[in-house]
């Protein structure tokens, strides 16, 4: 059975599972939340990037969502989908069943995992979509002043904004790399979903333990902020390249270790 036809199967098994939209409505709602807050108040969030620039330009809104929704928002909306798409196959013991459809393994593994970040994707998808007509909506399709003080019309900040979820994506494929490596290993869901958020929330304490500050420019949770040097004058690609990498040396490991114990798993049990 060709990979292509395994990928679809499992994201049609993703669309009949509730936490699959459970996600992706966080993912949509909390730009919506945002909007009508914008609407009902008449401040804006001034300590946040962008924040002053909210009824200014609709386009500030997608980038403030980016930031509320870096260390918990969006790893668990990846987290719930990544840390379950193997332990699911445990608990409902169909693993095996799976495993007799002329499937090899590798290609079982290589289509969940592809299934896994296609939903992290289609999750930051939905909510940037949401955020900009929600933001449009509100305050108007304006020009956006970048982190450099300069402004740019609304069409480039578009632009912008569209590559600068591309960049976020980066981070978000290292987390569902871990999630799907504890989901695999564990053989448990809530175990995978909760231990890739403890993941984040260590990786993010490290940097208040003294001596260990140097290490920030290293560790996943800063490589969601990478996407901001699309929005200076000129473009800082710097933490993006470093972000490439970085993320890569999370995600490449995760993604190996899952693949082998994945292979040489028992499932004569179920």
């Amino acid at each position: 059975m060709a990979l292509r036809t395994v990928y679809r199967w499992e994201l049609r098994k993703l669309a009949a599972q509730k936490r699959t939209y459970l996600g992706l409505g966080a993912a949509i709602i909390v730009p919506i939340i945002f909007v009508v807050a914008l609407a009902l108040q008449s401040g804006q969030p001034e300590d946040v990037l962008f924040g002053r620039y909210v009824r200014q330009s609709g386009l500030a809104i997608p980038p403030v969502i980016l930031i509320f929704g870096s260390y918990w928002l969006f790893p668990l909306i990846t987290a719930l989908v990544a840390g379950d798409i193997v332990a699911a196959e445990d608990h409902n013991g169909t693993l095996k069943t799976i495993l007799t459809r002329s499937v090899g393994r590798g290609r079982i593994f290589a289509a969940k995992a592809l299934a896994a970040l296609t939903y992290a994707a289609l999750a930051l998808l939905a909510m940037g979509l949401t955020a900009v007509v929600g933001g449009v909506a509100k305050s108007g399709f304006h020009p956006l002043v970048t982190l450099s003080g300069t402004t740019v019309s609304g069409s480039r900040a578009l632009l912008l904004i569209g590559a600068s979820l591309l960049v976020y994506l980066l981070p978000l494929f290292a987390v569902a790399s871990i999630a799907l490596l504890l989901s695999t290993v564990t053989r448990n869901s809530a175990a995978a979903v909760v231990g890739a958020l403890m993941v984040s929330l260590l990786l993010q304490l490290i940097v208040i333990i003294p001596g260990l500050g140097s290490l920030q420019p290293y560790l996943l949770p800063t490589q969601f902020n990478a996407w901001q040097g699309l929005l200076r004058t000129p473009a800082d690609y710097a933490p993006i390249l470093r972000a490439i990498w970085v993320c890569a040396l999370y995600a490449l490991p995760c993604l190996g270790a899952s693949y082998l114990v994945f292979l040489r798993r028992d499932v004569a049990g179920g």
